[in-house]
Parts: C-alpha cells; structure tokens; sequence
C-alpha cells in the first residue's frame, strides 16, 4: 500500500530500524532490574524506546520503583552496552532498502536519538554503510532543543537535506518517533518489533513487519 502522499526524502531511526540494537537495550536493562525481581518488558520499553536517555530513565525508575536514580541506571546501562554495541547487526531489509533508494537517486538521513559516542560503538561493524548517508543527525547535537515526541530532531534532519518538512518520510519503530514524525508534518512508516503491541503505532501513514516487506516503489521512488 503506497503512501498518502508523495514523498521526495526519507529519514530513517537507526535503534530497531538499521540496527539491531533494542534486543541489548533488553537485555541490559532486565539484567539491572532483576536485581530487584523486576520484570522489564514491552509493557514498559515501548514507553521508553525513541526517546532521550534521560527520560527514558526517569521513566523506568518511577514505573519500577527502583531504588537507583535515573543517572546511575544510565551510567550502569551505558557501561554494560559499551561491550555490545560494536556487535550489532543490520535489521533485516535495512541495508537492501537503503541500497535501492541510493541506487535511484533518493537523497536520505539518519536521524536517531543516540549521541555520538554510541553511535559511534554501534555503527563500528557498519562504517562504510553509514558514510553513505548525507546526512546523520544525533541526539546530542546542540541544536536539538527537545527530543522526541518533539518534531526537532526530523525538523533539523530535513532542514540539513534542503527538503521540505511535507515532503519527508520517516522510517520509525517507536511511538515516541511517530509522533515526532507527524509533528512535524511528515509522513511515518512504522516497523514495530514483534514484541510490541502494534496498535501503539496505529497512527502511522503505514505499517509493515519488515523493512524486508517495504521496497522503494511503496514510498513512491
């Protein structure tokens, strides 16, 4: 099913959607809450997923009533998935998508909530693929007033490649990025995890299990 309207760029999330990364963010974070009998599960992550760390964190500790604040949760967190990130692997149908969108001349980005130091570990496997990318924008990058659900980020991304915000579709697998995505006056294509209750994601303009089922003519390229 092709999308509302035509589009001209695509913006893509990098956690889930290029990269296979949410399953260490799992098991990571199960790993800390266990201590305490706690259960992290889609319940709860699909809260947390897309957006900045800290509110992701201030999130978990009130909801699971840890007994650590929210910054030594991300200082042991970020300790933890130092170690994995360099292993991540592409999601299934990312780089064969991003490949042919290249191929036709479809300018694109990267715009993921990660700051430079991860991504920087999660891309080591994957260097030459997101060179290719015109443009990546990060979340710490300074001109990022607010994070996601806020527009920012998707807003930055299309100013960087020269397009109108009407004119971007972005590629999300979180709530929180669907609803940045829309506020900003774009289009989304949705790609839940299978763990995930997908009517989270309902109000994507379109949703698909893989990037494996969404090729280049069903953005409109």
């Amino acid at each position: 099913m092709p999308l509302p309207r035509p589009v001209t760029h695509v913006i893509f999330d990098m956690d889930g959607v290029l990269l296979d990364t949410e399953r260490f963010y799992t098991e990571v974070t199960q790993a800390i809450v266990g201590r305490w009998g706690k259960v992290f599960d889609w319940s709860i992550k699909s809260n947390m997923i897309g957006r900045p760390a800290i509110d992701s964190a201030r999130y978990l500790v009130e909801t699971l009533a840890l007994p650590m604040t929210p910054d030594d949760y991300l200082r042991e967190r970020e300790a933890m998935l130092a170690q994995l990130f360099p292993l991540a692997e592409a999601m299934p149908g990312a780089r064969a998508l991003t490949d042919a969108l290249a191929a036709r001349g479809v300018p694109q980005a990267v715009a993921t909530s990660s700051g430079r130091r991860l991504f920087e570990l999660k891309t080591t496997r994957h260097r030459e693929w997101f060179a290719g990318f015109p443009v990546v924008v990060l979340g710490d990058d300074p001109r990022i007033a607010r994070g996601k659900p806020a527009p920012d980020i998707f807003l930055l991304a299309a100013a960087e490649l020269g397009a109108s915000p009407t004119s971007c579709v972005v590629i999300e697998d979180a709530p929180a990025g669907v609803a940045a995505a829309h506020a900003a006056g774009m289009q989304v294509v949705a790609v839940p995890d299978p763990g995930m209750n997908a009517g989270q994601l309902a109000a994507a303009d379109l949703v698909v299990a893989s990037l494996t089922a969404l090729n280049a003519a069903d953005l409109g390229f």
